[in-house]
């Protein structure tokens, strides 16, 4: 949940309370404009305490001055914009999680006339969003909260030079702040609370917007042969679910896109159990399907013009006397068998179940997967990138372009036949875990088995969900990578085709 700022656009004027926010350069100095409006002694006010301050205007940099005395406000918020690299290509979004950041008050008012930048309607559009998504927190099980908390409300007024144009855009561009948000709750929910059915529900309440949806329980799946990922779901007392979430904003006869979520809602290994340290965490093993439901969500939020089916495979992974053991053998829906060596490998049986069925009712365009899947990842990329496998090259480009957009970035990785000859098993078609070497590569490889020719890719999230290095808009634990990912893919190569 976040304590969202009530955020107004105005034209440019006379400030009378509150923080102001303005911006300079390296040179120190604001825009003509901001400079006539200040006046002459706070623009002089500015460069005294600058000099007192040792603050050089470089790119995410502050000075704060209290009650100037040539002002009416309160504070004079000066932020830096860096020299010319640094206004060469200016994150929007981060910037404004920034000025979010740097507003202590319940009023502020951020001048967005930059040094050397020009700030259209849709680049104020992406910093309100920046702007909320850097206010979120998740506090809804905390009985006492800070009464000084300075995230508790308060006004944003955002002056621009065309707020009728900025709103415009700003309220077709909402629902994608709103679904960053929603796939972060769903993440930070404690497992007790969030069980595959009440995830479900969830998926459920996008009917509202004009979602289709349809759940799919244990007997429709068993109905249906996917014995990959009831095997997961057995050793819970929570049986398992299948939300298939349905927008259809494009034309009557065009084939759908899609985008599957693994949707493990706590994962304690199964048999296979995990060490106790750091267990709590996996209740972000559902951060794949999370996406998918917060994708949803931003695109019939903003009524996308394009067919898209979400698709995410919900189960708990838990140790019981009814769980899989490593020697079982399952069949998936696809006829396929799969020997389980580990049973903490449970995220490829779910995907497997759930990418077949998907490709096999829909016939998709292509088909995106995101899954916390391999420590593996991790070992490669860190939590600054994501790992991406795909069998298409142009899909794979473009969820590159995408995440070079948005920041939410992706690193090809490799995907090849020695990767499929490492997952041979003696007893079954395949097995679920082939080793530590190519841990990431292996899990992909399995995948790729089931997804026919359809164009697919494959985004190992396991370092950018949850636990990632924070940053200007995100200040929790829960990221909502991978929202504004896809939501831009959408937008940029499939709505714009027509």
């Amino acid at each position: 949940m976040a304590d969202s700022f009530k955020i107004d656009f105005q034209a440019h004027g006379k400030v009378e309370s509150g923080d102001l926010i303005v911006f300079v350069g390296e040179n120190l100095k604001p825009t003509a404009a901001v400079a006539k409006q200040l006046g002459p002694k706070a623009v002089d006010l500015i460069a005294k305490a600058a000099a007192a301050e040792n603050f050089k205007g470089k790119a995410k940099s502050a000075m704060s001055i209290v009650v100037p005395s040539s002002l009416s406000v309160d504070r004079l918020l000066v932020i830096g914009v860096g020299g010319e690299k640094d206004r060469t290509n200016v994150d929007f979004v981060q910037l404004g999680g920034l000025i979010a950041g740097k507003v202590n008050g319940k009023l502020a008012t951020v001048v967005l006339d930059l040094p050397e930048i020009e700030v259209t309607p849709d680049a104020v559009a992406d910093i309100a969003i920046g702007v909320q998504l850097r206010r979120y927190s998740f506090d809804r099980y905390k009985t006492k909260k800070d009464d000084n908390d300075a995230k508790n409300g308060g006004r944003l007024v955002l002056s621009v030079a065309d707020p009728a144009a900025v709103r415009k855009i700003y309220k077709a561009r909402e629902g994608i702040q709103q679904g960053v948000i929603i796939a972060r709750d769903l993440v930070n929910e404690p497992p007790n609370v969030l069980g595959p059915q009440e995830f479900a529900a969830r998926a459920q309440a996008l009917a509202k917007l004009g979602v289709e949806v349809e759940i799919l329980d244990d007997r429709a799946m068993k109905k249906l042969g996917m014995h990959a990922l009831l095997g997961v779901a057995q050793g819970s007392a929570r049986g398992g679910r299948i939300a298939i979430m349905r927008w259809n904003g494009g034309k009557a006869n065009d084939k759908p896109i899609a985008f599957i979520g693994k949707g493990v809602v706590f994962d304690s290994g199964g048999i296979s159990i995990k060490p106790g340290a750091g267990m709590e965490d996996m209740k972000g093993d559902m951060a794949g399907a999370a996406c998918v439901v917060g994708l949803m969500h931003a695109l019939a939020s903003r009524k996308a013009k394009a067919n898209v089916v979400g698709a995410i495979g919900l189960v708990e992974n838990m140790p019981d006397g009814n769980a899989q053991r490593p020697g079982d053998i399952v069949t998936t829906m696809s006829g396929q068998t799969i020997e389980i060596i580990n049973t903490d490998a449970e995220g490829r049986l779910v995907l497997a179940d759930v990418l077949w069925y998907v490709q096999d009712r829909f016939k998709p365009k292509f088909m995106i997967d995101l899954a916390t899947l391999t420590g593996a990842i991790l070992v490669a990329l860190a939590q600054e990138y994501a790992g991406l496998f795909s069998n298409n090259d142009e899909l794979a480009e473009r969820l590159t372009a995408a995440g070079k957009a948005t920041g939410e970035r992706v690193w090809r990785m490799p995907l090849g036949p020695e990767f499929d000859k490492m997952i041979e098993s003696r007893f079954a078609d395949m097995k679920n875990a082939a080793g530590r070497f190519g841990g990431s590569s292996t899990a992909a490889a399995l995948l790729q088995r089931f997804v026919n020719d359809v164009p697919w890719a494959h985004l190992d999230i396991a370092g950018t969900a949850m636990g990632s290095p924070q940053n200007e808009i995100n200040k929790g634990w829960s990221s909502g990578w991978g929202v504004r990912l896809l939501d831009r893919l959408v937008r940029d190569h499939y709505e714009a085709r027509g």
